[in-house]
C-alpha cells in the first residue's frame, strides 16, 4: 500500500472533496491521499428544510465513493495522530502515512455529552437537533405535534457550523403554527449562549423584525447545560461579565438543541491545535491558511482557526486561495498572492417562502452578490436555498467547478 503522498487531505467532507477537485483541475498529475472513514457524504445545509417537511431526507446523502476525486486515493481510515515534525500521520488502524504537505479539514465535533441528561433521548420526548441526519424528519413530527405549550431553540455558547441554523428552524416552526392558528397556543422561545441574534448590523435589524412577527421570546447569554426529558425541562446556566451567574430551569413541549461544537479531539490534542485553546482550532494564518508554526501543513473548514463564519459557503472562497498557496509552493516554493477574506455566508430562512441572505467578510462588513438589498426577506431567495444550492453542491462545488 503507498504510503507517502505529494499532498494528504485530512478529511474527506466539502472542503477535502471540493479542495482535492480543484486541485486536479489545476494539475492532473498531483499525488494526493485522502484520509476519511466515512461511507456515506451529506449535504447539511438541507437538513433545516428537512426538519421544516419542505425538503426529502433522501436527497442529503450519497456514499462517500461518488464524490471522491477518480485521480485521489481514498485512505479509507480515521487519522488519529499527527507528527508535524515527521510529516506524518497515523491512523486510528494503525497505519503511518507521510506527506510533503497537509491539509486538515475534517470539520468540526458535535459534543453531545456536555449536556447531562441527553444521552439516549435524541428523538424522544420532543427532544430533536437538525445537526443529526436520522434527527431532522424528527423535528418535523414534533412540530406537528406541539400543540400548546412551550417550544425551545437552543443555541451554544461555542463556535458552531452554520451559525444560523439553531434559529432557521425557529423561524420555520413559528411560521408552521402561524399557518395552523397555533401563534398563540405556542410559546415560542430562543435560549442562546451568545451575545446578539446576528453580528453583523444589516441583518440584524431585519431578524429582530421577524422575531417580533411572530412573538419569539429571546434569552441571550443562557447556555443550555441539562435536559430533564422525563419532565421534559431544560436548565441553561445564565452568564454575567463572562461567568455564570445562576440557572434557569424551563419546561418545554418540544426543544430543538444545537449541541456545543469543537475540533475533533484527535485534531484538539494534537501539536497542530492553537496552545491551550478549549476548542482545538487547527493554528492557522487567517488569509493564507498556512499553519502558524508547521510551513507545510495548513488547514480549511470548520477546524480552522479563522474567525470566520463555519459555512460551506466560507469553503467555496476557501478553496481556490488554499489551491493556488499549494501549486505555487509546489512550483516555486514562494507562498501566493491570494488572500481570503473572511467571506462568509448565511441563508437565514425566515419562514416557508422567506429568506435574507447574509454575505459578509471578517469584519462583519456585508459582502453581497446581487444587485439588491439582501436584508430583505425574498421568495426567490428561498427558492435559491430550496433548489439551486444543493444541486450546486453536488454538480459543481464537489467537483470543482464551482
Amino acid at each position: 500500500m503507498k504510503q507517502h503522498f505529494q499532498i494528504l487531505i485530512v478529511g474527506g467532507g466539502n472542503a477535502g472533496i471540493s479542495l482535492a477537485a480543484q486541485l486536479f483541475r489545476k494539475d492532473a498529475k498531483l499525488d494526493i491521499g485522502i484520509i476519511d472513514p466515512s461511507d456515506k457524504h451529506y449535504y447539511q445545509p438541507a437538513w433545516t428544510l428537512v426538519g421544516g417537511g419542505v425538503f426529502n431526507l433522501a436527497d442529503t446523502v450519497r456514499s462517500e465513493a461518488s464524490v471522491m476525486p477518480e485521480k485521489a486515493t481514498w485512505l479509507k481510515e480515521a487519522a488519529a495522530q499527527f507528527d508535524p515534525e515527521q510529516n506524518a500521520v497515523t491512523t486510528a488502524e494503525g497505519n503511518r502515512y507521510t506527506y510533503d504537505y497537509l491539509v486538515v479539514c475534517p470539520g468540526i465535533q458535535l459534543n453531545w455529552s456536555k449536556i447531562k441528561g441527553l444521552e439516549g433521548y435524541l428523538g424522544k420526548n420532543g427532544i430533536t437537533s437538525n445537526y443529526l441526519f436520522e434527527m431532522a424528519p424528527y423535528t418535523y413530527e414534533c412540530l406537528k405535534n406541539t400543540r400548546k405549550g412551550k417550544a425551545l431553540f437552543t443555541s451554544p455558547n461555542t463556535p458552531v457550523k452554520c451559525g444560523g441554523a439553531p434559529q432557521k428552524i425557529m423561524y420555520l416552526a413559528a411560521d408552521f403554527w402561524r399557518k395552523h392558528g397555533l401563534s398563540s397556543a405556542v410559546d415560542v422561545h430562543f435560549y442562546s449562549g451568545g451575545t446578539t441574534i446576528f453580528g453583523v448590523e444589516k441583518y440584524k435589524k431585519t431578524l429582530e423584525q421577524v422575531i417580533a412577527r411572530y412573538g419569539i421570546k429571546t434569552h441571550f447569554m443562557h447556555n443550555l447545560v441539562e435536559v430533564k426529558p422525563e419532565s421534559k425541562e431544560a436548565v441553561f446556566d445564565v452568564y454575567e461579565n463572562g461567568k455564570v451567574a445562576g440557572q434557569v430551569t424551563e419546561q418545554f413541549e418540544m426543544i430543538h438543541i444545537t449541541p456545543p461544537q469543537s475540533a475533533p479531539d484527535f485534531v484538539k490534542n494534537s501539536p497542530l491545535a492553537i496552545p491551550d485553546n478549549p476548542y482545538g482550532w487547527v493554528d492557522v494564518d487567517k488569509f493564507t491558511f498556512q499553519h502558524n508554526r508547521f510551513p507545510n501543513v495548513y488547514s480549511i473548514g470548520d477546524v480552522s482557526s479563522t474567525p470566520n463564519a463555519k459555512t460551506g459557503a466560507a469553503v467555496r472562497k476557501q478553496a481556490p486561495v488554499l489551491v493556488a498557496q499549494l501549486i505555487s509552493q509546489i512550483r516555486s516554493g514562494k507562498p501566493a498572492e491570494a488572500r481570503y477574506t473572511g467571506y462568509g455566508s448565511c441563508p437565514l430562512v425566515t419562514g416557508y417562502g422567506k429568506l435574507v441572505l447574509a454575505e459578509f467578510d471578517y469584519e462583519n462588513k456585508p459582502m453581497e452578490t446581487f444587485p439588491f438589498d439582501q436584508s430583505k426577506e425574498r421568495w426567490s431567495m428561498y427558492q435559491m436555498k430550496r433548489h439551486v444550492l444543493p444541486w450546486l453542491y453536488w454538480n459543481k462545488i464537489l467537483n470543482g467547478t464551482a
